[in-house]
């Protein structure tokens, strides 16, 4: 029975794949949105869209005809974002200067900076089930997967997030840090 793919690793003439480009193109915005909610703003949330991207397209070839394209660049996508939340956590900060503040000159949305500071004060977990399930469009089951728990966790830790943020804007924006401060359920998963 022939399949979509030769014994070499080529596709058959028959089965084409969109060009690597149009899925930039269509799931671009998609996946840098969920860089940003889980890193914040800046480069280092730029620097996880590019890796994830370059990783997309060393895998692309093998990806099967059927997989879903925007939910495959949002787990390489908040794969990459984890690491290099552990990258920061392995470098050491310099105390004698203060970081720039990156620029919000060009990026849409720019008047949106209270909402990615309470988005940036929940914890890391709800912080996370909000980026998938909310920004990312992703089902709990899917966002679940990708975090390495339950549904039910996830769902839970997302209502839990949307909780505080809307605590925040209901308190008549008082700082992020204050509304959304880690209480002890934390939205944890597992």
């Amino acid at each position: 029975m022939p399949t979509s793919r030769s014994r070499a690793g080529s596709r058959l003439p028959g089965v084409q794949m969109k060009p690597f480009e149009q899925l930039v193109t269509d799931h671009g915005p998609t996946v840098l949105r969920v860089c940003r909610t889980v890193l914040g703003p800046g480069p280092d949330a730029e620097d996880a869209w590019s890796e994830a991207f370059l990783s997309a397209l060393k895998a692309y070839p093998e990806l099967p005809q059927d997989a879903n394209h925007e939910a495959w660049l949002v787990t390489i996508a908040h794969r990459k974002a984890i690491d290099v939340i552990r990258r920061r956590a392995r470098t050491p900060t310099p105390t004698e200067y203060l970081p720039e503040a990156p620029s919000s000159l060009g990026l849409p949305g720019e008047d949106d900076d209270e909402l990615r500071q309470a988005v940036a004060a929940l914890p890391l977990r709800q912080r996370e089930a909000v980026a998938l399930h909310y920004l990312a469009g992703l089902r709990y089951a899917e966002a679940a997967e990708l975090t390495g728990s339950s549904p039910d966790a996830v769902r839970r830790a997302a209502a839990d997030g949307m909780a505080k943020l809307r605590a925040f804007y209901r308190s008549g924006r008082q700082r992020a840090a204050d509304v959304a401060a880690p209480d002890a359920s934390e939205g944890a998963f597992r």
